[in-house]
């Protein structure tokens, strides 16, 4: 039934602006703003929609994780540009100074946007 249509993600935010410099200037994607809501332009043609939600709730798990060649480079531009990256300590899941998983799985570092939604960069797979 939805074999050949061209589906996409969304998620909200309690603030459109601060949403549109958070993703398009401190991460980087070409961002478009229409109709009081953004569309986040991804590689491969892909589309996400950014919606506001007055009562916004942060989602509690990772809603976008962004693969690449190499986490600790790209935790340290982010960090260069204001970005903080989560600390957990947990038996199972423990990150290092730098908020970096490594402990089984793929490496793999989480942030949260302004509205707290959470995102990751994670080891691209080869």
């Amino acid at each position: 039934m939805f074999k050949n249509t061209q589906a996409f993600s969304g998620f909200s935010v309690d603030d459109i602006a601060k949403a549109k410099e958070f993703y398009g200037q401190t991460l980087g994607l070409e961002v478009s703003e229409a109709n009081g809501m953004l569309t986040l332009h991804i590689a491969g043609g892909a589309k996400i929609i950014v919606y506001p939600k007055p009562n916004h709730t942060p989602a509690s798990f990772t809603i976008l994780n962004f693969p690449v060649p190499q986490v600790e480079a790209s935790v340290a531009a982010l960090k260069s540009r204001g970005v903080r990256f989560e600390q957990y300590d947990y038996p199972q899941l423990k990150t290092d100074s730098d908020g970096i998983f490594r402990g089984g799985g793929p490496v793999i570092a989480w942030f949260k946007d302004p509205a707290g939604n959470v995102l990751s960069v994670i080891a691209q797979a080869v």
